[in-house]
Formats: structure tokens, sequence, C-alpha cells
């Protein structure tokens, strides 16, 4: 039985649990502690409100207006100066902290593990007893250390080296763990980067992943709305400082992994494990109904795929440093003729951020849309979609059949490797245009 510090809920489920406590008398134990956005079904689209192209998602986001009103818990509503995806906004708040339990009614909650925090996906059921104890039963998880060893190459990401360890060890490879990710190349990661690799555990089918909180953890946290204040904050760095695994702690199961051979990488199928190097062809043991469905030959290089569209966003990469580096490579560059491309910042301050620094007219003049923050075209279930049967390159985390859209064909990728291919308009290497970038 866990004591929690945090529950952030959405506007998909958060209504649910909320007015389940409600209709059975019960009050949420402490309304400080509970947090609610927007950010799920929301419109992306510039000028928004709280209609949405989902049938009958509107309802979702007013009642949990009013659920969340009538239980006096903090809402970053519709066009709140801090709406945006809950991963993305929690931390900037300082909602997560080192040493914190933290649960929301999603999947990628574990993201926030990047700040040394124990954090997870729940069910509404879960939340609502959470939200009325302040407490939850948890099976406890086995224990993982994930190390990356060495330093990683130019233009090699997070976001690859969380899909190469998923390639490597399967989709299951994490079933029933915790997830330690550790090594010199995850020290050298500032804590966007963490974050990214963090996100992507639940698709290692780990019940959550983490880092040890550092130095850098400390100062990003620093000063944020929600983190310790004064005195306050002294004390609990003092006590951060000692969240760290011993030099001699016994993990039921080790990986390694040297970043120095990571390439960047490319999923060709329906899993995040049906993943390869950007250099490489699609295995011959490539699983018949992925290739069937992606439209795909097993022994064909990924690379010079043609694409319809590209996409930018979500709770794995949509953060400003995501946003500065793919805009690097845009600049002065035009996506291909008929190719849709979209970027969806992850919060609305990463928004105001990125258009201060003039990213967002790079985005479209180069052909971009430019959108408000939110969960956006991630997934279908926001009632927006790519077209029926394209083929979209995505820094997304998932790739199972339709989860762009009907038949959509879903590539995942790191932001340069789909920048890359938004301008060639097939599949390619980032690495080859970041060459002409720094020439």
């Amino acid at each position: 039985m866990l004591a929690i510090d945090r529950v952030f809920l959405h506007e998909r489920t958060g209504a649910a649990a909320l007015n389940a406590l409600a209709d059975a008398n019960r009050k949420v134990v402490d309304p400080s502690r509970v947090f609610a956005v927007t950010d799920h079904i929301v419109d992306t689209r510039p000028g928004r409100t709280d209609q949405t192209l989902m049938p009958g998602g509107q309802a979702f986001i007013t009642e949990t207006r009013a659920a969340t009103l009538a239980a006096g818990i903090t809402l970053f509503d519709v066009n709140d100066p801090d709406q945006g995806i809950v991963h993305v906004i929690s931390p900037e708040l300082g909602v997560v902290l080192p040493g914190c339990t933290l649960i929301a009614p999603d999947s990628h909650t574990c993201t926030q593990g990047a700040f040394g925090a124990l954090a997870w996906g729940i069910g509404s059921s879960e939340a609502e007893h959470a939200m009325a104890t302040g407490t939850l039963r948890l099976n406890k998880p086995k224990s993982m250390r994930v190390t990356f060893t060495g330093k990683l190459s130019t233009g090699v990401t997070p976001k690859d080296m969380i899909m190469a360890l998923i390639a490597r060890h399967s989709a299951a490879g994490g079933k029933g763990h915790a997830v330690e990710f550790s090594g010199d190349a995850v020290q050298a990661l500032d804590m966007d980067g963490r974050m990214t690799l963090c996100n992507m555990t639940t698709e290692f089918s780990a019940m959550s992943g983490f880092i040890a909180p550092d130095e850098k953890t400390f100062s990003y946290l620093k000063g944020r709305r929600y983190a310790p204040k004064a005195a306050n904050w002294e004390l609990a760095v003092d006590n951060w400082r000692s969240l760290y695994s011993d030099k001699n702690a016994i993990f039921d199961q080790e990986i390694e992994i040297d970043a120095s051979e990571i390439t960047p990488m490319v999923s060709w199928g329906t899993s995040p494990e049906h993943s390869i190097g950007i250099d490489q062809a699609i295995p011959e043991s490539a699983a018949e109904r992925s290739l069937e469905y992606m439209a795909l030959d097993a022994g064909t290089p990924i690379k010079e795929t043609t694409i319809d569209a590209a996409f930018i966003g979500s709770c794995t990469n949509s953060r400003l440093s995501d946003l500065r580096r793919a805009s690097t490579l845009l600049n002065g560059k035009r996506v291909a003729d008929g190719i849709k491309a979209i970027c969806v910042p992850g919060s609305s301050n990463v928004k105001r951020e990125a258009e201060k620094e003039g990213l967002d007219q790079i985005f479209l003049n180069a052909g971009f849309e430019w959108r408000e923050s939110g969960c956006s075209m991630c997934f279908y279930a926001g009632g927006e979609s790519f077209d029926a049967g394209s083929r979209v390159i995505s820094t997304t985390n998932r790739n199972f059949e339709s989860r762009q859209g009907p038949n959509v064909k879903t590539h995942i990728a790191s932001p340069e490797t789909v920048v890359a291919s938004a301008i060639a308009g097939t599949i390619a290497d980032p690495r080859e245009l970041l060459e002409s970038v720094t020439a």
C-alpha cells in the first residue's frame, strides 16, 4: 500500500473518476495534490474552442470542467496559459518531484520517472481510489537496470536509444519490472532527453522507468511553481541527493547497451519492437501480418520508403528542445510536394517560447502546420486523423494498426528523422541533412 503524492487527470477520463467519487458520496481527501488538464481530445487547430472533431468530445471537456470545480482541484483548461500534455506540463510546473509517487490515467505517466519519481499509469477506478484515500495498492515490481555506456554519435537521440532497447529486447522485455536507466550516455542527457527515454518504458511493457536525480534535475526544478521554496528547497535537495541505487545493488535483470553503436532508428511494422537502423533492411523474419498492413516487403531497405505525411508532437518529442533541433534542420528548406506536415507543441508554454524564438515561422515557411498544444494526432481518439491508408513518419510512441487514423501506416522516429523525411518525401537519414547544415 503506497501513499500517493500526486494525481493528474485529463479530460478523457477525469470526469468519470470524479463523478463516480461524488456519486459514492466520497470527497477528494486532499484537493491540493490533484490536478487535471484538457489535453487528450481537445482540438489543436488555431482558434480552438470546447468543440472537438470527436463526436461527443465537447461533453468530456465540459463535464471535466464542472467536476474539477465541484471537487476543488486545479484544472488547466482549454485556453489556460499552462495548458498542455500532462507529461509535459507536470514537469514544467514542478508537480513531479524526485522521490514522489505520481499517477495518472495514461500509460505514458512513466515519462516523469526522469525526475527520480515513481510515476506510472493507472485506470479511472484506481484514480478514484487514490483521490479518496491518498493511497493505492500495488504489486511490487521486479527491478531492472538498463545501462547505456559510451557516447551517442552525432544525429542520434534519446528516442533512438529507447527504440534500440525495445528492438533488441522486445516490446515485452520489461514486463513486470521497474526500470532504472543509468550509464554515461544517460547522465549526459538533459532533462528533456531523459523524459523521452523514460516515456517509452511503457512500450517496453515495464511498470515504470526512472533515472536517479542529479544536479541537472535540481536545476530544472528550482523555482517551478509547485517545487519547494526557500529553506524547504535546500531540505528537499538534501533528501533528493540520497535517491540513487547503492553501488552494490542487485537487480533482477541487467541490460547493457553501447550507445556509440546506436544509429537513427525507425519502425517498419506495427509494434515498437519492429524497428531498425535507418541504413538497415526490413528483417527477412518480419511478421507477415505487419508487413501486409504496412505494405512493405521483407529484405527491403527502410530508407527512401515514400511517405505521405509527417508529424512532430506527442508526450515523447514535443518539448522546446525537440522543436529547436527540428527547426535547425528545417530552416530555409521546404517539405516535399504533397506531404502533409504538422507540428504540435507539447504545451502552451512551449508554444509561446518557440514563437518568441521564431521557430513557428521556420515551421510555417517550410510548409508545416503550426498548432495549439495537446495530444492531437498522436492517436485517433481525438477525432482528427491522417488520410485513410496514408503513410506517416511520426515522433509519437506507438505504431499499431490505425493508431493515427483508419489504416494509417505509422513509422515512429526522432524529430530529426521526421524533418529529414518530410523534406525528402521519403524516409531519410537525418545525419545527411545535419552534415549539410553544419558544413
